[in-house]
């Protein structure tokens, strides 16, 4: 990689636009950059690193973006840094503007724009530039892919910084090792450890699970085994574990089976004893049975030698009740034939008490011979019925007549009345509409004129508000400028009194031994003193943010004016010049008479409604009068017919009626009468009939009585039983017939009569002795289940035990090496002597390379005396391989790089610096590194130890390479020729370059 030209605008101290014409510094190989404390040497660097990666280097990338922007720069210039350079045979420039806030091209105000990269490639074959690349990331991918190295990297190797390899030089190997693993990206070695650290978490908690399901088997054949089972005293994953659980199973297996062994033994034994008991308990309770029975026998048999008496009875009642029930069915025929006699001579005596006194002792006969004459009176009046039926409805008839001839004379004399006032009702609803009409007209009018003026008002009403605001907001933006201005100049008073006073603010921090952050002499014989009226950094930063808040403050008032004077231009554009309460009246007015407008136009519907209605009216009152005069034709010639056929009727119906009312009122007499006499007849026949019935039914009942052996009817009436009594008897007989017949029975066993000859059979004893070995007989039977279920139970954890054991046989083998690995990686490992970690292994032959590197270029600086080695040795405690001493020649020893002096320490990091560069360019691929900085303290070296120095520099011109020295050093300037200074000022700084 090559630098051939930088070009900076508004970046960090650069105020203006500065160039750095890096083949020119080239040419003479070695070219010094110095300038001023805080002129903005480092910054040229930092412009290099932001147009290669987007960003300054170590703790300056912090707070990018905008406050990379110089704040002497002009408001209106956009900070910009361009790089052209060679890297990998290709020749590009690259762009970059960091987003600024820059003012509004329109208006008041700032706007903030996004940064911006671009990538271009000098095309050889045509002469010209070419664009390759707009996108941000598109151009940080393709840089960092031609350089082969990130940024920490580049800023390593390319821009050597200041004392980060003398703190490398002395730092442990914690230190040592974060620095080396950005540098050569040993992440991946890392992730190998990481990898494998989780691989045996992994694989240790499979093991510790499949431990502890085996364990919980483990403890369950513990349960069913009981003492016969001693668990080994292991945690799940210690080792052994499986085959003592095993072993452990085996024995309480072999236990359970001879139990079971014994359980069977002794149930055989308690079962044939039950077997023994249940036969003597059978024997014993029939014996028991029979005794029982005989006694039972012996006692119901007196118990019916007790009720013979009250048996005989019993037999010699149902034998009188068998012969009454011959008698039985006279009896019924006489009480029956007697009930309905009584109901015949009560209904007649009924019909008799209704008839009027000269009926009421007639037979039968003349009764119904009154009936049949009555019935053919009734029947010649069903003509005069129909006739008086016609009489009314001719009357209601007339009625109505009459009704329709009042109601039409009303319509009539209504429809008279409206018809004649029609012309004026007509003339005044017209007039109606055409006033509504006019008045819609004039409101669609003023509806135009209206909201032109409201919004008139409108904007003239904002207008007066405006203008009042537009004095205000004047007021407080020339208030803020100057507030603006009086801080800007408070805060730049400020810094130049801080620069001015520089030195005794860095003589502060100086301590004696410690090495000058701006020379790197380690003796300090006249720091500067502060003075009176010292300004410090807070101070300036104080007043530079109240600067900057006060511009800020002065743009946002600036950005309000402009708002109120465009508002109070388009307000005014709107109402014109006319004052505000000429427009407030000219709108009242105009509304007013709008409103009138509309709410007499609105009646407008209503009387087109109310016309169309008084039309609709006329014409309905025409066609009523009209239809009145001929429905009074029609009632005329319809009263005269019913007339006629009325007086026919009330001849007719006079010579009908008799003395009667009515027509139906004769009817009703007749139609009662026929009914009278009719039923008095039926039950004068009835009556008689009923009476004969009961005559025939006593003579038969006397002789069923005495055919049956009864002396009299009554005599066999109570003999007989009902079904109740007679069921009840028989009931009686029947159960003495069968309890005798049991008796009987029961007594002529043989079994019952011997076992009645036997002793009392003793049934307490027996089902003691049956219950006793039932009891027996249970518990071994429990027993050898008990042992069945623990020899089955173990035989089935062993085998789930033994399964799982094989199952993680491999999970084991993967385990032992996965965590033997991972130990050893990690260096915690027995096989591990120095305890090193992958990464630090790695580290540590990187380490060596660069030792290596370094010492070629040292023993030069050094005059063959250091030689720098690397060393795996433990540093107390910690881990070994990244330890780095320095072999003194003059002695032979080796040491710790901490005894160095200050300016051999200085030259020792330098070789380490450009060792450790050349380690990383090989690494990176061998991307050829042409142009290098080196930002070290030379004032620490004496006059002979810097020509060794810079002879060294110097040859790295050997492999074309320019070296540039960062460096305030006044010597420095007087040994080499190219030089580029940085001069600082109140505007900013600037760049020169001298002797090329």
């Amino acid at each position: 990689m090559r630098l051939h030209r930088l070009d900076i605008t508004a970046f960090g101290p650069f105020g203006g636009s500065q160039s750095v014409d890096f083949d020119a510094l080239s040419t003479a190989g070695l070219f010094l950059l110095h300038g001023p404390t805080g002129a903005g040497k480092t910054s040229v660097l930092d412009a290099v690193c932001y147009a290669l990666y987007g960003a300054v280097p170590g703790a300056r990338q912090s707070g990018q973006g905008m406050s990379l922007r110089s704040d002497h720069a002009e408001p209106r210039t956009r900070t910009e840094v361009r790089l052209d350079l060679t890297v990998a045979g290709r020749r590009l420039e690259i762009t970059r503007q960091p987003p600024w806030e820059r003012p509004k091209l329109r208006g008041k105000g700032t706007t903030v724009d996004k940064a911006q990269t671009w990538l271009r490639e000098y095309d050889s074959v045509a002469g010209a530039w070419k664009d390759r690349s707009r996108s941000h990331q598109e151009v940080g991918e393709e840089i960092t892919q031609l350089l082969g190295m990130s940024r920490e990297q580049f800023c390593q190797v390319v821009l050597l910084p200041q004392g980060d390899f003398a703190r490398f030089l002395r730092a442990d190997a914690e230190a040592r090792g974060r620095l080396l693993g950005r540098l050569f990206d040993t992440q991946r070695f890392a992730d190998v450890e990481k990898r494998l650290a989780e691989r045996r978490r992994g694989t240790e908690a499979r093991v510790r699970e499949g431990d502890t399901a085996l364990l919980a088997d483990a403890h369950r054949m513990q349960q069913e085994a009981g003492d016969a089972m001693e668990l080994p005293e292991l945690a799940p994953g210690d080792p052994g574990l499986a085959e003592a659980v095993l072993a452990a199973a085996a024995v309480a297996r072999s236990t359970a089976r001879e139990r079971l062994t014994v359980a069977d033994c002794r149930l055989t034994a308690a079962e044939s004893a039950h077997a023994a008991a249940r036969r003597a308990l059978d024997d014993v309770r029939e014996l028991a049975r029979l005794q029982s029975r005989f006694t039972q026998a012996r006692q119901r048999a007196e118990r019916l030698q007790e009720r013979a008496g009250a048996h005989r009875e019993a037999q010699e009642r149902m034998e009188r009740s068998r012969k009454a029930e011959a008698v039985a069915p006279a009896l019924e025929l006489r009480e029956h034939a007697e009930e309905e006699h009584g109901r015949a001579a009560r209904a007649e005596a009924r019909a008799r008490g209704m008839l009027p006194a000269a009926q009421a002792d007639a037979d039968a006969t003349g009764l119904a011979t009154a009936a049949r004459r009555a019935a053919e009176e009734l029947g010649g009046l069903d003509s005069a019925r129909r006739a008086e039926q016609r009489l009314a409805a001719l009357g209601e008839e007339r009625a109505g007549l009459d009704r329709q001839e009042r109601a039409d004379e009303d319509v009539l004399r209504e429809a008279d009345a409206w018809l004649d006032g029609w012309d004026t009702t007509r003339a005044a609803l017209q007039t109606r509409v055409d006033s509504a009409q006019e008045a819609a007209t004039r409101a669609e009018q003023l509806a135009v004129q209206r909201d032109p003026m409201r919004r008139r008002l409108t904007a003239a009403r904002t207008r007066d508000a405006l203008a009042a605001d537009l004095e205000q907001a004047q007021q407080r933006a020339l208030a803020s400028e100057q507030r603006a201005l009086d801080a800007r100049a408070h805060w730049l008073d400020l810094k130049e009194q801080r620069l001015n006073g520089i030195a005794a603010e860095l003589a502060a921090h100086l301590t004696d031994g410690e090495p000058c952050a701006v020379c790197g002499a380690t003796e300090h014989p006249a720091p500067a003193r502060k003075i009176a009226g010292h300004v410090g950094r807070e101070a300036e930063e104080q007043a530079h943010r109240t600067s900057q808040q006060a511009d800020r403050q002065h743009a946002e008032d600036e950005r309000r004016l402009g708002t109120v004077r465009e508002a109070l231009a388009a307000a005014t554009a709107e109402a014109g010049d006319a004052p505000t309460a000429r427009l407030a009246a000219e709108a009242d007015r105009l509304e007013q008479e709008y409103t009138r407008a509309r709410r007499e136009a609105s009646a407008l519907h209503a009387a087109h409604e109310e016309l169309r209605r008084a039309e609709q009216e006329r014409e309905q009152r025409l066609a009523d009068r009209q239809q009145t005069a001929v429905r009074a034709a029609s009632r005329l010639t319809r009263r005269e017919t019913l007339e006629r056929e009325q007086g026919q009727l009330e001849a007719e119906l006079t010579q009908a009626r008799g003395e009667a009312d009515s027509v139906a009122a004769r009817a009703a007499q007749l139609e009662r009468q026929v009914a009278l006499c009719t039923d008095a007849a039926d039950a004068a026949r009835a009556a008689d009939d009923a009476a004969q019935r009961l005559k025939d039914a006593d003579a038969r009942l006397a002789d069923a009585a005495y055919r049956a052996g009864f002396d009299t009817p009554q005599a066999a009436a109570a003999a007989l039983l009902d079904a109740t009594a007679h069921r009840e008897l028989q009931l009686r007989l029947d159960a003495w017939q069968s309890e005798e017949s049991a008796v009987r029975a029961m007594l002529a066993e043989a079994d019952t009569a011997a076992a009645a000859q036997q002793p009392p059979a003793d049934l307490a004893t027996a089902e003691r002795t049956a219950a006793t070995a039932d009891r027996r007989l249970r518990e071994a039977a429990s027993a050898r289940d008990a042992a069945d279920r623990c020899r089955a139970e173990l035989d089935r954890l062993s085998a789930r035990a033994t399964e799982a054991v094989r199952r993680l046989a491999p999970l084991r083998e993967e385990y032992d090496r996965v965590a033997r690995l991972a130990a050893l990686t990690a260096g915690t490992s027995a096989d591990n002597e120095r305890k090193m970690r992958l990464e630090s292994y790695v580290l540590a032959a990187r380490l060596e390379q660069v030792a290596a590197a370094a010492t070629v270029r040292l023993r030069r600086m050094s005059s063959g005396r250091y030689t720098l080695v690397h060393s795996d040795d433990r540093s107390g405690r910690g881990r070994s391989g990244l330890g780095l001493h320095v072999v003194d020649a003059w002695t032979g020893r080796e040491r710790d790089t901490a005894t160095l002096s200050g300016g051999e320490t200085f030259f020792a990091s330098l070789a380490l610096a450009l060792g450790l560069a050349d380690v990383v360019t090989d690494e990176a691929g061998g991307v050829r590194l042409d142009t290098l900085f080196i930002d070290e303290g030379f004032g620490s070296l004496d006059d002979q130890t810097l020509d060794e120095v810079l002879d060294v520099l110097d040859s790295l011109r050997e492999r074309d390479r320019s070296v540039g020295i960062v460096s305030h050093v006044a010597d420095l300037r007087r040994r080499i020729h190219a030089q580029l200074e940085v001069v600082k000022g109140r505007s900013g700084s600037a760049l020169r370059q001298r002797g090329v």
